[in-house]
């Protein structure tokens, strides 16, 4: 067998190792109920046994936190909120809100480069010729684009993870976008996490007042995009007239 008759089999047989792991760990969450330990309700009942435990092993729990985190966005699971609040209980708001952005900033890569590894191809062979516009449209712009997706809380996180894997969109460029544009929100709930004897609910953190604001700040980051849209078709125009007799 010659070396490119191998490569497609050891990829093949790469995809199908990843594909396993991805769905270990879903089934051994779903098995093993480990969404108990992950509510609002179960937060509060232990808040004082997890702060105690953080402040005895301040630098473990850190570590564990971050890797919890990734673990859990790369995988897709419930929770997220969750562990934010539990990030500003623990941590202290901006603490907390830098800590969760690494665990989320860095399970959004793990989920962007297994949607890229696993689905890319094939979407493209696919769809190829559907996708072109799109894909050129969001690489020339990825950085407002994905800054606009993650300020507006409304799409869902990994949905835009497993989206961008399918794009032209360089690595950096989508965690640095990934980085920025969640840190409003970790703000605003590790802030919430301080005062989280006072929390009945996720809707009264969830206000429309902030929600809006989001979306207001998801919208300005698309302002350069409509800059230089505006920009180009200023200029063809100016080119069309010159060219004119």
């Amino acid at each position: 067998m010659t070396e490119t008759q191998q490569n497609p089999a050891k990829k093949s047989t790469g995809k199908w190792v990843i594909m396993l792991l991805i769905l270990s760990g879903i089934a051994a969450f779903v098995f093993f109920d480990l969404g108990q330990y992950i509510t609002l309700a179960s937060l509060k009942e232990n808040k004082e046994a997890l702060k105690a435990y953080t402040q005895e092993n301040y630098g473990l729990t850190v570590v564990l936190f971050v890797a919890i985190y990734a673990i859990q966005t790369g995988l897709s699971l419930p929770g997220a909120t969750i562990l934010t609040l539990a990030g500003g209980f623990l941590y202290g708001t901006f603490f907390g809100a830098l800590i969760v952005n690494l665990g989320a900033t860095s399970g959004a890569a793990l989920a962007f480069m297994v949607s890229r590894y696993l689905l890319r191809d094939p979407i493209e062979k696919k769809f190829g010729k559907r996708l072109a516009g799109i894909q050129s449209g969001f690489t020339n712009n990825a950085f407002s684009y994905l800054l606009t997706l993650r300020l507006i809380p409304l799409f869902p996180f990994f949905l835009v993870n497993l989206a961008s894997g399918m794009t032209r969109i360089k690595l950096s460029t989508y965690m640095l976008a990934t980085a920025i544009g969640i840190l409003p929100g970790s703000i605003v709930y590790t802030n919430a996490g301080k005062q989280l004897g006072q929390i009945n609910s996720l809707k009264d953190i969830a206000s429309p007042g902030v929600l809006g604001a989001f979306v207001l700040l998801g919208l300005f980051s698309l302002v350069p995009v409509f800059y230089n849209k505006y920009k180009k078709s200023s200029g063809a125009k100016g080119k069309i007239d010159v060219a004119k007799p």
